[in-house]
């Protein structure tokens, strides 16, 4: 198979390219596999093509695959053109794409599209090893709904025990100044998670940014760490939280504008394709589509899994 290095640049071209299924094949497997098609089961290089069934036969394990297999699009019966172009969308829309926009888009139930984001979101989920370094900003939001949406009795009962937030879910990011950020769901904001989280993923010679919040009391042993009080401020010279600030301002205007309402258990997705977008801000439409499209291996949600009804 020959290779192919003619990427689409726009959106117009994406959907020209891969509503040919043949196209649409072809891409998917010279993207996937550069080098030559490889068995995802056992690694063997070869193995004979059935065209009238777009399937390998390994000489190795002797057992057939499709560029699907291994991946976040394996059993689906939606065709990769399709596929390719909903992985273009979400990796390119700014506030991000609803399920029942998708389905109307690309001519699937409202239902499938919700489960062909969510695998999408699966495969932006890519774990840095490269630990945060320099200038690093920290700080915890939360995600939920609004106290006033509650039920009376159940918002006296936060009221009545301080729970502020218990309708909430703390989610803690880190954000290198003009770099990448991270963030994830956090059990609780005190001193020994957000200790452990820090120390694990950002550089000892780094300097901290961060709030007056107390959880962060004990980084002056570790790092060089700064405090803005913004009870009094929200900026003192180059000390300020504006960076993830900002993050979380973009993360809540997709969640609260595009989506409605994240349940807690799929938040961690949602947080990922955020992150995602943000991480790739710098590169244009093509390069996020294309860098989305290298993170589809090795990484599978079936629906089970997804509305927790597995075992």
């Amino acid at each position: 198979m020959k290779s192919s290095k003619a990427f689409p640049t726009t959106l117009m071209e994406a959907v020209t390219k891969f509503s040919n299924e043949d196209k649409a094949f072809e891409f998917a497997v010279n993207l996937r596999w550069p080098g030559g098609v490889i068995c995802p089961m056992c690694g063997c290089k070869e193995h004979s093509f059935l065209s009238t069934r777009k399937t390998w036969q390994c000489k190795g394990c002797n057992k057939q695959f499709s560029v699907k297999k291994g991946s976040i699009f394996e059993d689906s019966p939606i065709k990769l053109g399709k596929w390719l172009i909903a992985m273009w969308l979400i990796a390119n829309a700014k506030n991000g794409i609803s399920s029942y926009e998708l389905h109307r888009s690309i001519g699937v139930t409202q239902k499938t599209a919700w489960f062909m984001l969510h695998r999408i979101r699966l495969a932006m989920q890519s774990g840095s090893m490269e630990l945060l370094k320099g200038t690093v900003e920290a700080d915890e939001t939360y995600i939920g709904g609004k106290s006033k949406n509650m039920h009376a009795w159940r918002r006296e009962a936060c009221r009545l025990y301080g729970q502020r937030f218990s309708n909430k879910t703390a989610v803690f990011g880190m954000m290198e100044r003009g770099g990448r950020v991270e963030a994830k769901i956090i059990e609780n904001n005190d001193r020994k998670t957000l200790g452990r989280v820090i120390t694990s993923r950002v550089d000892g010679y780094a300097k901290l940014f961060t709030d007056a919040h107390t959880g962060y009391d004990n980084m002056k042993f570790y790092y060089e760490h700064h405090i803005i009080q913004h009870a009094r401020e929200y900026v003192r010279g180059n000390v300020h939280t504006n960076g993830i600030e900002n993050f979380w301002s973009l993360l809540k205007r997709t969640i609260n504008g595009t989506y409605v309402s994240v349940e807690p258990i799929h938040l961690s997705r949602y947080l990922a394709e955020q992150v995602f977008r943000f991480n790739n801000r710098k590169i244009n439409d093509a390069g996020r589509f294309i860098t989305a499209m290298t993170q589809i291996s090795g990484k599978r949600l079936t629906y089970s899994e997804l509305t927790g009804k597995v075992a």
